[in-house]
């Protein structure tokens, strides 16, 4: 069952609660359970890009043997848009593998940020408990996964039409990384509440620009190097501090979600 959004914090943006984030991931009693998906990030991140950018020069090196010397020039065009192309591609697909790895840690981040914003213990229960959570848990990725691949396709395939689609396809591509940014990192406090994924869309949806300006600049920064190594925590910090604000209170007075 969905709820009707609330917000105390009306003027607040996305971009607010993202960068409240960065002080959320230095308080005392976060900082440990900041840690171990951090370190996850880091490793993965760096072979990610490291991959990425060796296929990348191969590529360009097969497209300078079959341009024309005259054409060369085309390389100055073609290297910023390819790069800025594949970190927006990466921001959300790498997040998607890092959010299978590190979901059981991402919803207790969660958990103890609600906690800390609230002062009231959620009652999740113990660690035991947490373990035998693990099949709901990833199967929330999958269903995340599930929603973000066949509309991923059709952006992606906007890249393969002549002129007005390859033009479009970067821009479309941003807004709906931005979109799926927003639903990946407020998932985590809306599951540990056990809120539909279906119900939590239409909640985002209710408040669609504080979620586009979110996931917007979740996805920025995503492609800033050094710094998105810790923008995984930093937005689930800044996601749960507005499902505190816009979702929490707003619960006690349900509305169903249309179909």
């Amino acid at each position: 069952m969905t709820q009707k959004s609330s917000s105390p914090s009306q003027g607040k943006s996305g971009v607010n609660y993202f960068l409240d984030g960065f002080g959320l991931i230095k308080r005392k009693g976060l900082r440990t359970f900041v840690f171990i998906p951090l370190m996850i990030n880091l490793v993965l991140f760096a072979a990610v890009i490291y991959v990425a950018i060796g296929q990348l020069d191969v590529l360009f090196t097969w497209m300078n043997a079959q341009l024309p010397e005259y054409l060369s020039w085309l390389n100055f065009l073609l290297w910023p848009l390819a790069v800025t192309t594949m970190l927006v591609m990466l921001a959300f697909v790498f997040s998607s593998v890092m959010n299978w790895l590190a979901a059981p840690f991402n919803g207790l981040l969660a958990e103890k940020v609600e906690q800390l914003l609230t002062g009231k213990p959620m009652n999740t229960g113990s660690g035991m408990d947490i373990v035998k959570d693990l099949p709901r848990i990833l199967g929330r990725e999958w269903i995340k996964l599930k929603y973000y691949l066949p509309r991923a396709l059709v952006f992606l395939l906007l890249f393969l039409v002549p002129m007005v689609g390859q033009t479009l396809a970067p821009i479309l591509w941003f807004l709906f990384s931005a979109w799926m940014m927003a639903i990946q990192y407020c998932d985590y406090p809306f599951d540990n509440h056990k809120v539909s994924f279906k119900d939590m869309r239409f909640a985002l949806n209710q408040t669609r620009g504080t979620s586009f300006t979110f996931g917007a600049t979740v996805t920025l920064f995503s492609m800033i190097p050094v710094v998105n190594f810790i923008v995984m925590p930093v937005a689930i910090c800044g996601a749960t501090a507005m499902w505190v604000d816009k979702y929490r209170e707003a619960y006690r007075n349900p509305v169903v979600a249309p179909e």
